[in-house]
């Protein structure tokens, strides 16, 4: 398969890992989980991509190497645990946190700040412990283990989700795998007999799934098998799998040569005959080894063609001499399949002196992702390779400076185009910091009545108040375990009540100037997927009448999809016939009913405004009754939109 859009790209066969897959859960066999491993990019494939079709296989964690790969994940759409497989530092935790990324402690150090930045937060994280049986590199020293482990049990705000280790051979049939093996199943003794528990225990990467399936325990690991390479020539014989990466060029130049030529820099070859030479747009600075100079090979129409000459950063040049009907823009493959040849990751590292890990990290990183399904290519978009940037802060920057420039560049117009950025960031974020948040099926039901009976009579005389109930329900990302409803009684608390990412809803009532009480504004239920939600307390503060909800048992609930029902009860003085909604946030969807039967109104007008590519709703009115606004499941309306409700006498 080709895309003639580039001059050299890299086709990720998402059925192959997928193949690969069905071979690794059937070595493993059921009761066992998988972490998908997809650090570095997933090994060169595309981390957001792999980690896609991994979790609709059955993956229930990914792994990854530090908090950036992470972030990376979740701000690709990626909502599944994230572990960092490697110790991270203190200044990462701030990102750990943002991201619900959860780290491996390998000393009490790290464990204590980590603690500490929990606890100021408010936050209980889960947390995997690594301990060294032999890797020496990170995890706490099995020796060391059993004390830090008391220690970090005893943290109120650090959740012992899991331990692991790590094999350093597992690729080879050796003792020291047994060692290894029987000092960390030593350690979950002495926890079990410290009645410390610790749900998930793993030490099982690609090499011990295939050498070491007595060590499979709750959870494996898979990283290059997945990606259908073998982790030594031991284990070819073990598993059926399908390489996923190819990386492909093409031809950009024939020239013929005269006997004693030279070719490329040093002159490091020299043609002893007659020689027909293609260059191709590949060089080291794509990953391909400088090493591979005057011995790597690559593929053009089914034939082996040797690398001659010295590769450069950009190019290098093959001896097509011997493929006479080769041609400019004929199709080369520097590492996967052409017709009954095949040039594997093992191939290139061996030749090269290094391992198969590095030749897939490594080769093609200047180039596109093609993901291939079903034979086509057109089902996942292209992706350039993941580009870490240390300071998201200044991506981010870089991010809304292009922005900026394409509306300046689209209304011609600097001033104007400024004018439209930034109050586009201001509807949609509010500040610089906010995440933007998504909402769907916004259902928005409100119920006027006068008040009971015992309360009418010489109080109704008196212009006693409406009962207003309101049911609020929509769809959204659950942020936080722990949220608020916020009541404000003038625009600046409303204004704090937006910039606290813990308040779920705001209101601003519309009379009244002393503190807010439950005969003013009092929530009734919280519904979460239409299960109540327990109240935690209800306080007046500076910023306004706040009522809480929820708590840590909600907390493996963030990062999911959630149905958010809130009922709240209000009073409405009668002389005040105005009843609005707004909608502050993207919504896809709405339905909102005002119904006033016995409230004394004619008739009810609406006033309303919806931003969005189809803003007119469908109005239905049931006279003396109701007035139902309704958009489509699939339209998007933006803020900042709304509708009016005016009773008319």
């Amino acid at each position: 398969m080709e895309d003639r859009k580039y001059r050299s790209w890299v086709e990720v066969d998402l059925d192959s890992f997928t193949a690969n897959w069905d071979e690794m859960k059937r070595l493993v066999g059921a009761g066992v989980r998988f972490m998908q491993v997809v650090k570095a990019d997933a090994y060169g494939h595309g981390a957001i991509e792999i980690s896609n079709v991994a979790l609709r296989n059955g993956a229930v964690m990914l792994g990854v190497a530090n908090a950036d790969e992470g972030a990376q994940l979740r701000v690709g759409g990626i909502t599944a645990p994230i572990l960092i497989l490697s110790p991270s530092t203190g200044d990462e935790i701030a990102e750990i946190i943002k991201y619900h990324l959860i780290p491996s402690v390998s000393d009490l150090s790290f464990a204590r700040e980590l603690q500490k930045q929990c606890t100021q937060g408010d936050i209980r994280m889960p947390i995997h412990i690594e301990v060294d049986t032999g890797m020496g590199r990170g995890g706490t020293m099995h020796s060391e283990a059993l004390q830090m482990i008391r220690e970090i049990s005893g943290f109120s705000h650090l959740i012992s989700e899991g331990i692991f280790t790590h094999f350093s051979q597992s690729e080879v049939s050796v003792t020291y795998n047994e060692i290894q093996g029987k000092l960390f199943r030593n350690i979950l003794k002495e926890l079990d007999a410290a009645k410390i528990s610790i749900p998930v225990k793993h030490l099982s990467n690609s090499g011990a799934i295939l050498n070491l399936p007595h060590f499979h325990m709750d959870m494996v690991r898979p990283g290059l098998m997945s990606y259908g390479i073998y982790p030594s020539p031991e284990t070819e014989g073990k598993a059926r799998l399908l390489p996923v990466m190819t990386f492909k060029t093409r031809v950009i130049l024939i020239k013929e040569f005269p006997e004693g030529y030279g070719i490329g820099y040093g002159r490091t070859y020299i043609t002893e005959k007659p020689t027909r030479i293609a260059t191709l747009p590949v060089g080291y600075g794509d990953g391909y080894g400088f090493v591979l100079s005057n011995q790597g090979e690559v593929l053009i129409r089914g034939q082996r063609a040797p690398i001659v000459g010295r590769i450069s950063m950009d190019m290098c040049t093959v001896d097509v001499t011997g493929i006479g009907d080769c041609r400019i823009g004929d199709e080369v493959v520097m590492m996967g399949r052409q017709g009954n040849e095949y040039l594997s990751a093992a191939d290139i590292a061996r030749r090269e002196g290094t391992i198969s890990y590095e030749v897939l990290c490594a080769l093609g990183k200047r180039a596109p992702r093609i993901f291939v399904q079903k034979g086509k290519t057109g089902a996942v978009e292209p992706r350039l390779r993941r580009i870490f940037i240390p300071d998201e802060e200044k991506s981010v920057s870089r991010l809304d400076s292009i922005i900026r420039s394409c509306f300046q560049t689209r209304v011609q117009s600097v001033e104007m185009g400024d004018a439209i950025y930034y109050e586009m960031f201001d509807t949609l974020f509010g500040r610089e910091d906010r995440e933007l948040e998504l909402r769907s099926d916004f259902k928005y039901d409100i119920n006027v009545t006068g008040l009971p009976e015992e309360g009418r009579g010489a109080e109704r005389a008196a212009n006693a108040d409406f009962t207003v109930t309101t049911r609020i329900e929509y769809v959204k990302t659950m942020k936080n375990p722990l949220f608020m409803i916020g009541c404000a009684r003038d625009n600046a608390q409303l204004a704090a009540f937006f910039e606290d990412n813990h308040c779920e809803y705001r209101w601003l009532l519309n009379h009244g100037n002393g503190p807010v009480g439950e005969k003013d504004f009092r929530v009734t239920r919280v519904l979460l997927d239409d299960v109540e939600v327990p109240f935690v307390r209800a306080e007046n503060t500076k910023r306004g009448y706040e009522v809480w909800y929820g708590g840590d048992f909600l907390r493996d609930r963030v990062g999911s999809r959630i149905k958010l029902t809130i009922e709240i009860i209000t009073r409405q003085a009668r002389a005040n016939n105005v009843f609005s909604v707004y909608l502050v946030y993207p919504t896809r969807g709405l339905d909102i009913s005002f119904n006033y039967e016995g409230t004394g109104f004619r008739d009810v007008r609406d006033v309303h405004f919806f931003a969005g590519r189809h803003p007119y709703p469908d109005v239905s009115r049931e006279k003396g009754k109701s007035v139902r606004l309704k958009i489509a499941d699939n339209v998007w309306i933006f803020p900042n939109s709304g509708v009016t409700f005016i009773g008319e006498k």
